[in-house]
């Protein structure tokens, strides 16, 4: 990347249809980056698993992709006639779009541009948008409201939906609002930039305008309906006009029927024929990815901790991460996303925190990265990284077709350089699973008990297993503060020593342990 070239995060959240999901996808691939870097963002909220796929397809074609994913599910309606919207949905996908603005902030991005996933771009839109120097300006498009009406713009002058300019005060006739509207529709068709009231759905935001506070939250004294108007408003208020562009527009796929319409406005837009579908369409067959490695990892509130160090080694070797944030009130999904930038994320947001109960944790965490697909599960914690040599080694392990199951031995380090060794504290001195093969065909059983029930179902001995000589630190008790604030977690939560050792728990505050230096 060059000095010159704008950071543009594109964000989409996506509850969308395959043949039309497709076809978005298809055009972002097209997408022209010569002064601008594209990243993307989308908040995976689909009910059809093929269009998650499809996410999983754009991702194999795209660099620097993260997928977020959702947890609530609610009913929305597409038909011929229109889509059916109600508050729910519409301030679940403001929620989306105001951690598409967070994420953008944190990771220093120039632009967002937000973007409705049943939309297919022109080829030149973002670095056009980009060079039009607004801080926030939207690409048309134009749809049928309603079967049979004429097309309008998602873009309008005053209130909710107003596409005629007035003064305060001004009484109109019908016949003048009329005339007003139909000049206004025809300076649209226009190829130029102009100021409107506004906007949504496909709309490059500045970071000037990102940090100044334009967001999607509802202003509570406004009665307007749709999440893109409290956001115009918000804008307007905090100081910024809104422009929109005409010069690309994009092709608004509103109904099935609208498909028929994507192969005249590839031509129109001169998209060369062996061009117009870069990503495979999905043909409804499993695919999968040969011995892809997915990282699986549950975090709470370890910004500040060691996730950075981890992460950092992590992705030398991974293909892909599941994360599951489980409630953190810090910056730790944040982090997730900045240092695994470029690999796939799939991050999901607990809002309430399930380690109380683990086995419902682990259950969730195993569902999670199962529905990615993988071919390989590297089970860590935030505090776990192995030595550098396994970045070397780790290909050569999960190439081993007659295994399944790797096991390592973890050491507890009790500060930087040395671990620690006692009757109490031997967890080197075995072997634990933390590399798995999945194999679909196979039926996984759990330990079932509210804490240490293991990561890995428990049943996994019986695959094919191996004990490697590589090892695994574990960070986590490597500072005074960090011992003292788990002595009182497992003191809290398993009181009776019900599923530990209570020896053990009484030992963490020892004042003058064994240790022993680490040596690479």
């Amino acid at each position: 990347m060059t000095e010159s070239k704008k950071k543009v995060l594109v964000g989409s959240p996506i509850h969308q249809k395959p043949a039309i999901l497709h076809e978005f996808l298809s055009s972002l691939l097209r997408l022209k980056q010569e002064n601008v870097e594209l990243s993307y963002l989308f908040v995976d909220d689909n009910e059809d698993p093929q269009s998650t796929e499809l996410l999983h397809r754009f991702v194999e074609d795209a660099k620097r992709v993260f997928i977020i994913y959702s947890d609530q599910r609610n009913n929305y309606e597409c038909n011929e006639t229109t889509h059916v919207w109600h508050d729910t949905l519409i301030w679940k996908v403001a929620e989306f779009k105001n951690a598409m603005i967070e994420h953008a902030v944190n990771l220093q991005y120039d632009y967002l541009f937000l973007i409705d996933s049943d939309l297919v771009l022109h080829p030149d839109t973002i670095e056009h948008l980009a060079a039009a120097g607004k801080d926030i300006v939207s690409e048309i498009f134009w749809t049928r409201w309603q079967p049979g009406a004429s097309m309008q713009p998602q873009v309008w002058l005053h209130d909710e939906y107003k596409l005629w300019e007035y003064r305060p005060g001004e009484y109109l006739s019908s016949e003048d609002i009329a005339a007003r509207t139909a000049a206004f529709i025809a300076k649209l068709r226009i190829p130029g930039i102009y100021e409107v009231g506004g906007l949504g759905a496909c709309t490059l935001i500045s970071r000037h305008a990102l940090l100044s506070g334009v967001h999607f939250k509802p202003i509570k004294n406004l009665s307007f309906w749709g999440e893109d108007r409290h956001f115009c408003i918000r804008a307007a208020a905090l100081g910024f006009s809104l422009f929109v562009d005409t010069h690309y527009p994009a092709l608004h796929l509103y109904r099935d029927s609208d498909l028929e319409r994507v192969e005249a406005f590839k031509r129109e837009a001169g998209i060369a024929a062996g061009d117009r579908n870069p990503l495979p369409a999905f043909l409804g067959t499993e695919v999968r990815r040969t011995q892809k490695l997915t990282l699986s990892m549950v975090v709470k509130n370890e910004a500040d901790r060691f996730l950075k160090e981890a992460l950092s080694e992590h992705r030398k070797y991974i293909d892909e991460a599941v994360i599951i944030d489980d409630g953190s009130t810090d910056g730790t999904a944040e982090l997730c996303l900045e240092m695994l930038h470029g690999i796939p994320v799939k991050l999901i947001r607990n809002e309430q925190s399930k380690f109380s109960n683990e086995i419902e944790l682990r259950k969730q965490q195993w569902e999670e990265t199962l529905a990615t697909n993988p071919d390989w599960i590297l089970n860590l914690d935030a505090d776990e990284i192995f030595e550098r040599k396994f970045a070397d080694s780790v290909r050569r392990l999960i190439e081993d077709s007659g295994t399944d199951l790797f096991c390592f031995r973890l050491y507890d380090f009790w500060n930087a350089t040395h671990y620690r060794e006692d009757h109490l504290w031997r967890s080197h001195f075995f072997y634990r699973p933390f590399l798995l093969r999945y194999r679909s065909d196979r039926t996984y059983t759990w330990k079932e008990t509210q804490q240490h029930c293991g990561r890995f179902p428990e049943n996994i001995f019986a695959l094919p297993h191996r004990l490697s000589d590589l090892r695994l630190k574990h960070l986590g008790w490597s500072e005074s503060s960090h011992r003292r604030e788990k002595y009182e977690r497992y003191l809290k939560l398993d009181p009776d020593a019900k599923f530990g050792w209570k020896e053990q728990y009484m030992s963490i505050l020892d004042e003058n342990p064994n240790l022993i230096e680490w040596m690479e």
